[in-house]
């Protein structure tokens, strides 16, 4: 009787994960993970050495260079000559000598605080501090927001027709604060009236003068002067405001101290004597 022999079954051999084969008698086997670590290292060290070259190439090559420093010129800067004005003198009211060797012109408004107060701290002491050397002269600029400037103008004018232009032209002054008070009052012909009592001067004759406009138009001509003048040397206009003064035909806008006044005429008065 024949004896029946079980068949052998065969195990399924297993793919290793990676194989690198060395020689035909060994064998090394890694997992994959282990591989692709190797390449990530290996990978890296070559871009450290390729680096490395590149750059310390560049660098030598960047410090052997010369260094080359370009500089922009700046554009040239001039101060604009001051613009010296001639400002007509002839016919209106003034103060000093004819020929005196100084004229001061002033663009003013009799309601203007600034104007009041260069009046009273600078006017008279200016005068004083050099004696038969200035000329002064009075031009009008009444602004329209003053109520009061206009109409005091035309009364100054008015009693200038009475050789009294001066002493109105103070009582103005000396009373500014009833022209600009806050309430933004309009003196009426009566108060006008007064201040050419207290002069004694004759109030018909000055009402006649005011209530007719004789120098309306002579104080408009006054205004239209002054804004046909050119712009100074910086653009501004040559009279944008009160009180504007013209000394010799130097602009000065502003109710300055008298020290400004006085550094303008001394180097006139140098000028002149050379």
């Amino acid at each position: 009787m024949a004896t029946k022999t079980k068949p052998t079954k065969t195990k399924k051999a297993q793919i290793p994960p990676a194989v690198i084969e060395t020689t035909e008698d060994e064998t090394i086997t890694f997992k994959r993970s282990h591989f692709y670590s190797a390449l990530v290292v290996l990978a890296f060290m070559v871009g450290l050495l390729v680096g490395y070259a590149v750059w310390g190439k560049n660098t030598a090559a960047a410090s052997s260079a010369p260094l080359v420093v370009t500089a922009t010129p700046l554009p040239p800067t001039s101060t604009p000559a001051p613009v010296v004005y001639t400002i007509a003198t002839d016919g209106f009211p003034s103060l000093g000598p004819a020929d005196a060797p100084i004229t001061i012109v002033e663009f003013s408004d009799y309601q203007c605080p600034f104007c009041y107060r260069w009046h009273t701290q600078v006017y008279k002491p200016l005068l004083d501090a050099y004696p038969n050397k200035i000329r002064f002269v009075y031009r009008n600029f009444p602004l329209s927001f003053h109520q009061n400037a206009f109409p005091a103008a035309e009364a100054a004018l008015c009693a200038g027709d009475q050789n009294a232009y001066w002493q109105y032209h103070d009582v103005l002054f000396d009373n500014q604060p009833l022209l600009n008070d806050q309430a933004g009052t309009v003196l009426d012909q009566a108060a006008y009236n007064k201040f050419a009592s207290d002069l004694g001067l004759d109030v018909t004759t000055f009402e006649d003068c005011m209530t007719s406009h004789k120098y309306q138009q002579a104080i408009l001509d006054d205004m239209a002067y002054a804004g046909s003048l050119p712009p100074d040397s910086n653009g501004e206009a040559a009279v944008g405001g009160t009180p504007t003064f013209f000394i010799n035909g130097h602009r000065l806008g502003g109710a300055y101290p008298i020290e400004y006044f006085k550094q303008i005429i001394d180097a006139e008065l140098a000028a002149k004597s050379n």
